[in-house]
């Protein structure tokens, strides 16, 4: 009599499984080059929505690898405490590589999710720790497969030709197989609204899925960033520095510069994101009142003077690109402070983190 917990549905659904956290991982290493680009790393300006996707991918893939992991320890639960604890080198590898990848798997999927929720009851920095952790996981995994392949081939081989039977109490392959396979799309639909607009109706554990002001989420308030004085101080003045030449422009000398248009959508690490309609003065044109841009990399700084994204540098790939703006208006309306009032940048195809809010400075680098 055949039972599910067997290497058969381990097999089954350590592939899904490592599917699923491979593409997490590839997703992940993206992002994490978007944002501290080793200087090889090329990222593009188009289409405007790729980070939108790969992105979204990520944190799917992430949540969908929860249920699957959890019916991968059922099927293989029995099998991690059997005698001899210690045995031959091979074992010792094998039972070594299980312990890391559980534990370092174990820890990236709960993180993650905790990070989707923007809590943190840790003290470490999550974005160091979860990238370690990456390599950890994927390395571990593939010393398992490389241990495990035999076994696996096997027992692949042997769900097609043995009949799976089904004996009460015990619980078919079958039914194993499937209940993983809608626990994983369940879990997936719950947060995939947060990326694919029309989802959103299913995105029940989505925590940011098209709510905030003017119809955009916000991930940190002007409260939280402390900028609410500074930003609403009739005083306020933005500086642009271009080598020996800088200008002080007010937010209605930004409005009286020529205007340009970009539907561009703004997308976040946490998976979410969402489409808006932004007005503004293009890059280039503000550029061009200072002085004679010649090209470079150019660097943001927000009024927000604590955290770790209080300024970003934009490559010139992205800078000179006609849809990359000093933002004034979303949707048609004044910037809310919250979205970075009285001006931001937005640009495409880049990580909202690095989308800096609430400018105080622009400076073009040598």
């Amino acid at each position: 009599m055949t039972t599910a917990r067997g290497p058969e549905v381990a097999s089954r659904v350590g592939i899904a499984l490592g599917s699923a956290i491979l593409l997490c991982f590839i997703t992940g290493l993206l992002s994490h080059w978007i944002q501290h680009p080793p200087s090889w790393f090329w990222w593009p300006a188009h289409p405007v929505w790729l980070y939108r996707v790969t992105q979204g991918a990520h944190v799917i893939s992430g949540v969908v690898a929860i249920p699957l992991l959890l019916v991968k320890l059922w099927a293989v639960y029995p099998r991690l405490f059997q005698r001899p604890i210690i045995g031959s080198p091979l074992r010792i590898l094998e039972r070594g590589s299980i312990a890391i990848l559980v534990g370092a798997v174990l820890f990236q999927l709960s993180t993650g999710l905790l990070n989707i929720a923007q809590y943190y009851p840790w003290k470490f920095f999550f974005t160091t720790a979860h990238y370690a952790m990456a390599y950890v996981a994927i390395g571990a995994l593939a010393v398992h497969l490389s241990v495990k392949l035999p076994i696996i081939r096997d027992a692949l081989r042997r769900s097609l030709v043995e009949p799976d039977t089904e004996a009460r109490p015990h619980i078919s392959r079958r039914a194993v197989l499937t209940g993983a396979g809608l626990a994983a799309v369940a879990a997936g639909l719950a947060v995939a609204g947060q990326t694919i607009p029309f989802l959103r109706w299913a995105a029940v554990l989505a925590p940011r899925s098209g709510h905030g002001p003017q119809g955009v989420p916000v991930n940190r308030s002007a409260v939280a960033a402390g900028v609410g004085g500074p930003a609403s101080d009739p005083g306020y003045r933005l500086t642009v520095t271009m080598g020996d030449r800088k200008r002080r422009f007010t937010r209605d000398e930004l409005l009286s510069l020529p205007q340009t248009r970009a539907r561009l959508p703004i997308a976040c690490v946490e998976g979410w994101s969402a489409g808006a309609d932004w007005s503004g003065v293009r890059l280039l044109d503000l550029l061009a009142v200072v002085g004679n841009y010649s090209g470079g990399d150019i660097r943001f700084r927000s009024l927000e003077r604590t955290g770790i994204y209080g300024s970003s540098i934009l490559p010139q790939r992205h800078a000179v690109d006609d849809s990359t703006l000093v933002a004034l208006t979303i949707n048609g309306e004044t910037l809310d402070l919250d979205h970075g009032y009285p001006c931001r940048l937005i640009a495409p195809n880049r990580p909202g983190v690095l989308q800096t809010k609430w400018l105080s400075e622009i400076e073009v680098l040598p």
